[in-house]
């Protein structure tokens, strides 16, 4: 309950109270105070532990709403986005990328095999038609909750035991001596298959984000081909332009 006093708005400041506790929420939310689909205090809790109005509180909610900060959940309450922004500038693996955050990773696999590989991932990979590759199919989670569908597919030469790879791509291929060490990334709009929508929880049809990743190792060897679908309410891309 402590915590929560720390959000009290000052209203000896010209500042509107309901915006000066959304920026206090926000802080919070940023600051880790509350875990990604963990639930916020209830517009009437903030209003009888702050001693504000319920109109302050509502409207201050409805600016994290409007930011993406918050989703509602009929009937059960507000619940914090785990919303990820990732530079486009850095190469990092999806494991690292939400340590970082804050966020603590973990993966269900879908698909761990030796294959064929595809006319397309013949040439990315710059392969012979009688290599094999190791596709890797998974969806990838912070703190439990969905963010994307991730498939990968990497010479057999390099990854002979698909089984073998932990919760980090990056961190098993950094271990065997094969580290990525640069990567060529298209993003793109689509909209989610039936099959994507029901595996990450949105309607088929709505907007997803497919991140193709090529990446090179030292010798500019292409090593990794992996096409990362996301949850367009969930991602953020950002990248810093200078003059």
């Amino acid at each position: 309950m402590n915590h929560i006093l720390t959000l009290r708005p000052d209203d000896t400041q010209p500042t509107p109270l309901y915006l000066q506790l959304a920026r206090n929420l926000e802080a919070a939310i940023h600051a880790g105070l509350w875990k990604a689909e963990q639930a916020l205090p209830s517009e009437r809790n903030l209003s009888e532990t702050l001693n504000i109005s319920r109109v302050t509180a509502r409207k201050a909610l409805e600016v994290l709403f409007e930011q993406g900060l918050i989703r509602r959940s009929q009937g059960s309450g507000t619940f914090i986005t785990p919303r990820l922004e990732q530079p486009l500038s850095r190469l990092s693996g999806f494991s690292e990328m939400l340590r970082l955050k804050g966020f603590v990773p973990s993966s269900q696999w879908l698909e761990r095999e030796i294959t064929q590989p595809t006319h397309e991932e013949l040439i990315r990979l710059a392969l012979s038609p009688y290599d094999k590759v190791a596709r890797l199919k998974r969806l990838r989670k912070a703190d439990d909750t969905v963010m994307a569908i991730e498939m990968s597919t990497l010479p057999a030469s390099i990854i002979a035991q698909p089984q073998a790879i932990g919760d980090s791509l990056y961190q098993y291929l950094d271990s065997i001596g094969k580290p990525v060490v640069r990567a060529l990334q298209h993003i793109q709009a689509i909209n989610a298959s039936d099959e994507f929508a029901a595996l990450v929880g949105i309607a088929p049809g709505t907007a997803m984000l497919l991140m193709t990743r090529v990446g090179y190792l030292e010798d500019n060897t292409p090593i990794e081909v992996t096409d990362t679908y996301c949850r367009n309410d969930y991602y953020d891309f950002v990248a810093e332009l200078r003059r």
